[in-house]
């Protein structure tokens, strides 16, 4: 079994997200002994804005692909195959401005292919990445209820971008109001680690 842990969190050692994703994959490799474990750190190692060069893995290349198209299409092609590659992934997913980071956008844009991880069909899109686990570990400084003002967006994305691609064993860990005192923030934690617990105890979509 494969296990991709991502991170995408800007504040090193300081992250809650990191500090979650960590316990997930080890908790994890404690109840599933023997799972290869490969990290991605998406700060420290931000893939390119997807641009024009890199659209030709979406649409194919016209003639003889530019020495700056193979370079991008070379990226994409690795974080594709390592992800493909993968039955189980371990996302941190702190907000950033309702959203989600920038760095962990660009790597999904990159996923994002027809022919590899979707098509279109008469029927609408099917996904193609297999069947895999997706635990997403989501940090929020703040609390927001349902049905407020201030809907953050990037739990359902993350549901929505992966649901696409046929992953549809989507499981949350969710740590909300660090930043809202020492009470709210230990609370946060200890809702992460029933989360945890809960999102380790379900079988696993594995093929």
């Amino acid at each position: 079994m494969k296990l991709l842990h991502i991170d995408s969190s800007i504040l090193g050692a300081n992250s809650v997200s990191r500090q979650l994703t960590a316990e997930v994959v080890a908790e994890w490799q404690r109840r599933h002994p023997g799972t290869d474990v490969e990290y991605l750190d998406l700060a420290a190692e931000t893939p390119e804005h997807f641009g024009i060069d890199a659209l030709g893995v979406k649409i194919g290349q016209q003639g003889e692909p530019s020495q700056a198209q193979r370079r991008q299409n070379e990226l994409s092609e690795r974080l594709l195959t390592q992800f493909l590659a993968a039955d189980v992934l371990v996302i941190g997913v702190p907000l950033y401005n309702f959203g989600v980071p920038s760095q962990l956008k660009v790597w999904i844009d990159r996923l994002a292919q027809p022919g590899r991880t979707f098509s279109y069909t008469a029927n609408g899109p099917v996904g193609l990445a297999g069947d895999k686990t997706l635990i997403v570990v989501s940090s929020r400084g703040g609390m927001y209820p349902e049905g407020g003002a201030l809907v953050p967006q990037e739990r359902t994305f993350m549901r929505q971008m992966f649901g696409f691609m046929g992953i549809t064993d989507v499981r949350f860990v969710r740590a909300d109001g660090l930043s809202m005192g020492d009470g709210a923030r230990e609370a946060a934690f200890a809702q992460a680690r029933r989360d945890i617990q809960a999102a380790l105890a379900e079988p696993v979509a594995v093929a």
